[in-house]
Formats: structure tokens, sequence, C-alpha cells
């Protein structure tokens, strides 16, 4: 069987080639057409050719786009025009570039993905509140010793942060008050401004910021985790409720934890006080002592405490509810971590001043 061989002849200004376009044809016909001059080829006829492979199809592309750029291709048969089709280099159109959302579109497409944000938000609440609500009367479908581990998390290990900081919180807010009164002869009312002050606002607001940043973004990234690794889809595949087994007992622990961890943050913060009013403004510890517990009254305790149970439940339901929208590996885990300790910051400063504003009227 004879090997497959190609030849070309010029006719005037075009250029029949003949044979076989083969990976075996092809570095052979090139050194020969290097003696033709592209001037005197205006197109290429194919007629002649009764083999081609992708080798023959990329040697054509060639010439039509390098040496006898912008010649014309003809006697193209059906069978080499599948070919060429198939492996041809030529250049794609790109497509349209989509259309930009107009103004109110932008506005429509926000609207209504903040009425999907708030109805699964509406619905993980309810979740959780009847779920904690039932939990509080069996321990079905959620671990045992849950509760616990969760309150040891959220509450005992937080407490040499919180107790820290409020200290030094107390100190500086006497401080720096201090030494404004002093000039008019009212040190005592030291007393009265770091009171009030840690236990309507700085108490609860601070703490819960910390508990936010601490283990808001636990929750956030161990729902999370569990999510991408799928581990939420197997407990729905055991008929277990993922919010009962997860997140109720962080509800819960938090519940009892705030209160407590809010508590220890009045009373360093106040104590904080206290040292600068003694050392500070040589006020008696009696008399700082009497000036405070005559300044606060029930409703300040009640204040302060209802605030650090309402945000107790704005970390864990922030917290859960980024967990459960990641998506993605790794990388979501922690966009959605970041997303929820933002969230929830942003939420207790703003329901904070939302309470204040209400409590005075």
């Amino acid at each position: 069987m004879s090997e497959p061989t190609a030849e070309f002849t010029l006719e005037g200004t075009c250029l029949l080639l003949v044979g076989a376009l083969t990976h075996d044809t092809i570095p052979a016909l090139q050194k020969r057409l290097k003696k033709i001059r592209a001037k005197q080829v205006q197109s290429i006829d194919l007629s002649g050719v009764m083999q081609m492979d992708s080798a023959g199809v990329s040697f054509i592309d060639q010439l039509m786009e390098g040496r006898f750029q912008g010649v014309t291709l003809v006697g193209v048969s059906d069978k080499l025009k599948d070919t060429l089709d198939a492996f041809a280099s030529a250049p794609h159109p790109l497509p349209a570039p989509p259309r930009q959302s107009g103004f109110f579109e932008k506005i429509g497409d926000s609207v209504y993905g903040l009425r999907h944000t708030i109805s699964e938000l509406v619905l993980l609440i309810s979740e959780v509140v009847f779920w904690s609500a039932l939990g509080l009367f069996t321990r079905k479908g959620r671990r045992k010793g849950a509760i616990i581990q969760q309150i040891l998390l959220i509450g005992s290990n937080a407490v040499g942060i919180i107790a820290l900081l409020s200290f030094v919180l107390g100190l500086i807010l006497a401080l720096q008050s201090a030494a404004q009164l002093r000039q008019f002869g009212a040190s005592i009312y030291v007393a009265d401004l770091i009171a009030i002050s840690m236990v309507r606002e700085m108490g609860p607001m601070m703490t819960a910021i910390i508990i936010a940043g601490r283990s808001g973004s636990s929750f956030a990234a161990e729902i999370s985790s569990m999510k991408v690794s799928e581990e939420v889809d197997a407990l729905r595949m055991m008929a277990i409720n993922p919010i009962r087994y997860i997140v109720v007992p962080k509800f819960l622990a938090i519940t009892i934890s705030m209160p407590l961890l809010v508590t220890l943050s009045m009373i360093l913060g106040i104590f904080g006080g206290f040292i600068i009013g003694v050392t500070y403004l040589d006020l008696t510890p009696v008399s700082y002592i009497n000036e405070t517990l005559s300044i606060l009254t029930i409703e300040d305790l009640l204040v302060g405490f209802s605030k650090s149970l309402f945000f107790a439940g704005v970390i864990v339901i922030i917290g859960s509810y980024f967990g459960f929208r990641v998506e993605g590996g790794a990388e979501g885990v922690g966009r959605v971590t970041t997303s929820a300790v933002v969230a929830s910051i942003f939420a207790i400063i703003f329901l904070d001043a939302v309470f204040s504003l209400i409590y005075m009227m």
C-alpha cells in the first residue's frame, strides 16, 4: 500500500492542492510552498484533496491566517466541509453582554430579597421559640447534657474577658467624668453616673457584643460546617429536627448565661468606678456605696436584664440564620461567620438605641 502524498500547482492566481492533507504529508508540503509568493495566490482550491485530518485543517487555517491571509477557499466537498467545521479554529462570535438592570429593577430585586430574608428569619424564630418552649418539658430531640455543655462554652469560658473589660470600662468612665465633676464639687455623682450607665446601658451592650464576637461566631461556624459536610442533611434523614438538635440547646444556654454575665459586668463596672471614687476623688467607701444603692431602682435592673435576654436571642438567631445559609466549602464557612458577627454587633447596637428611646418615654 503506497504512502499518501500531497502536491500543489499554481494555476494563475489559484493554488490547487492535490492528494492527502495529513500529518504525514504536511511537513514536506510546507517546505515546498515557501517558494510561492503570497501576492501570487488569491484562492485555494481543495477539489483535488481526497483525504484530510485535523493536521490538514490546521495547515489550511495557518495558510489563510498567515501568508495567504484574505484568500478564498473553493472546491470544498461535503466530506471536507464536515472536517473543516469540526476542527477549524475560526473565531466564534462572543455573546452579547447581558442588559444592565435599571434603577427600579434593582430596587424591586432588593425588596424581594428583603422579603425572602424576613420570611426565613420569622420561620427560624418561630421554630426556635416553639422547640425551646417544648424543650423545657422534655429532653427528646437533643443530646444529653447539651445545655450544660453550651453553658460552659458560652458563659463560663467568657467570664474572664467580660470581667476584665467591664472593670476597665468602669475605670475609664469614672476617670473621664471625675475630672469634670470635681470642678463643680459634684464628685459624689460619679457613683450615680457609673451605676446608671453600667446597669442600663454599658453592661448589657458590652456583654452582648463580646458574646456576639466570641460565641455568635462559633454558632455560625459550627452550623455552617455541619451543613457543608452534609451533617444537617443526615440529621433530617434520621428524622431529627436540626433546629431542635443544634439551635435549641444554644438558645436555652445563652438565655441562662447572659443575665449572669451581665450581672458580673454590672458589678465589676461599678467596682471600677468605686476604685476611682475612693482613690482619685477622696470619697469614702460608705458614701459611694450608699449613693449607688440610692440611685438604682428595680426598674433599672429590669431594663438591663430585659436587654440582656433580648440580645441573647438576637445572637443565636443571627448566628443560626447565617450558618444555615452557607454556600460553598471552607470559604463559605468563613464568609458566613464574618457576616454573622458583623450583623449581630450591628443589631445589638441598633436595638440598644431603640430600647433606650422606648424606656425614656
